[in-house]
């Protein structure tokens, strides 16, 4: 249980096949679960094709709207780094924003028509908004895992560290949404997503 929850807008982006909306869906349980009102809408751009995937997740005492207005967003969570920066003017002032340091070239950039931001252009970018940058090596860590599919469970045991629910709230909801077969892998992910933002300043 949460009391008195301040207002959480998490905005959660990534590309098709990374497991955004389960992401989504699972911190909106854990927020369920923890005795907060939640809203949440999904848009899907031809996710099966590697198109843009993106969860407006809105958390609080009360919530009224799914939707999180330009300027408000608390939290950006991106999958993919080029998606992070579609959305930099959602964020607040301030606003944390992890990155997973992967790159899925668009193919305008593979055909050499346009070129892809390098990561001081990102960083670059979103400082103009807010110095909690984080980028992360997800993609990296979930394949050290053996499945580059628990990246989403990664990156959510690495941005659960900055948010109010406790651990055993996520546990329930990953055990609850997840089949057995890939639990114990995902669960080993969400730890090693938390071990890996310990070490960060910050908060």
């Amino acid at each position: 249980m949460v009391k008195e929850l301040q207002k959480i807008d998490l905005l959660m982006v990534g590309v098709g096949g990374q497991g955004t909306i389960l992401a989504s869906d699972i911190v909106g349980d854990v927020a369920i679960n923890s005795d907060c009102d939640v809203k949440k809408t999904d848009t899907l751009g031809m996710a099966q094709r590697g198109g843009s995937v993106v969860s407006h997740l809105r958390m609080a005492d009360r919530v009224f709207s799914p939707m999180i207005q330009s300027g408000q967003a608390d939290i950006l969570i991106s999958f993919e780094k080029l998606e992070a920066i579609r959305w930099v003017n959602f964020l607040k002032r301030d606003a944390l924003v992890i990155v997973n340091n992967h790159v899925v070239p668009l193919l305008s950039v593979s055909l050499g028509n346009h070129k892809y931001p390098n990561d001081s252009e990102i960083v670059s970018t979103f400082k103009q908004m807010t110095n909690r940058v984080l980028m992360v090596n997800g993609t990296e860590r979930a394949q050290s895992l053996g499945d580059i599919r628990t990246l989403n469970i990664f990156m959510l045991g690495y941005m659960s560290a900055f948010m109010p629910f406790e651990w055993k709230a996520w546990e329930d909801c990953l055990r609850s949404r997840l089949p057995a077969k890939i639990l114990d892998m995902n669960l080993n992910a969400f730890d090693l997503g938390i071990k890996e933002s310990s070490s960060v300043n910050i908060r």
